[in-house]
């Protein structure tokens, strides 16, 4: 199997990149902790209008006809800027929710007891009735609990892992550079052997994480997809928590963008199921497979 991108899939990339660096940067970020719970609408239709919900809508149906692979780069770009809103929802939605793939309307779901932006969606795919309001940890995801269990989508749990993989990368690369700027004794930090073995540790959760999402996204095995989510879950939850522990206390502070990395990362881990749901769903796979 070959992990390459294709010249489409890296300018696929570079463009969605590109799009939330022009439109959800660091001070709209600040902005949107400011406003809780407000979902900025302008930047979802522009989202839709950009092909983000209709990537793997057919082009018959109005879609950009691409497939779970872009789907997975895309998805993993909005993990990394730590985009708000209920994206793979949405994206889930197009072409059976009108409105959803340009971004009009904005979908919620119902799953693994919790829903994501309840009160900013227009459609709620599920039963919500007698949700109640939960304070969350993190600041830019409101949450709902909700009684019942509704059958998780492989591609959510998928599309999920891909935004763990996108924060589990932008964790990476702030450690590295601060462990390249920040000084002690003289050097940065960087040269002392604890912070070289969190980076590197960082950084092969990180690959490890990647290459089992791309794969999962080219195979689409349930099985695959599961094992995928669990390696990505861990990335975004330790790469988080290792990096914060290269930025000492400047990584709690509410300037800098790292405990949100952190929080998000808890937040998506119960997401589409959780992680003892993929660890039985993985375990039930392996062992119906012939010895």
């Amino acid at each position: 199997m070959r992990f390459q991108l294709t010249e489409d899939q890296i300018a696929l990339r570079g463009g969605v990149r590109e799009l939330l660096a022009r439109r959800f940067g660091p001070q709209q970020l600040r902005a949107a902790i400011d406003e809780p719970g407000r979902l900025d609408r302008a930047l979802w239709r522009e989202l839709g209008a950009a092909g983000f919900f209709a990537l793997r809508l057919p082009e018959a149906q109005g879609g950009v006809g691409l497939g779970l692979p872009e789907s997975v780069l895309a998805f993993e770009e909005a993990g990394r800027t730590l985009l708000p809103g209920p994206l793979v929802a949405t994206h889930l939605a197009a072409g059976t929710v009108p409105g959803a793939a340009t971004g009009e309307t904005v979908v919620a779901a119902v799953g693994n007891g919790l829903v994501e932006w309840l009160e900013q969606a227009d459609v709620v795919r599920g039963d919500a009735a007698g949700a109640v309001p939960l304070r969350s940890v993190d600041p830019l995801t409101p949450l709902h609990r909700v009684p019942g269990a509704v059958a998780v989508d492989p591609v959510a749990v998928l599309l999920t892992a891909a935004e763990q993989l996108g924060g589990a990368t932008r964790a990476c690369e702030l450690a590295v550079q601060h462990a390249r700027t920040r000084e002690q004794f003289g050097q940065p930090i960087g040269a002392f052997q604890a912070i070289k073995h969190l980076c590197a540790e960082m950084l092969v959760r990180t690959e490890t994480a990647r290459a089992a999402v791309y794969a999962a996204a080219v195979t689409a095995d349930p099985a695959d997809i599961h094992a995928a989510r669990l390696l990505a879950d861990e990335a975004a939850v330790r790469g988080a928590r290792d990096c914060l522990q290269v930025h000492g206390g400047m990584g709690f502070t509410w300037e800098f963008e790292l405990h949100l990395h952190l929080k998000r990362a808890w937040v998506r881990t119960h997401r589409a199921g959780d992680a003892t749901e993929s660890e039985e769903s993985l375990a039930a796979e392996l062992l119906a497979q012939p010895i």
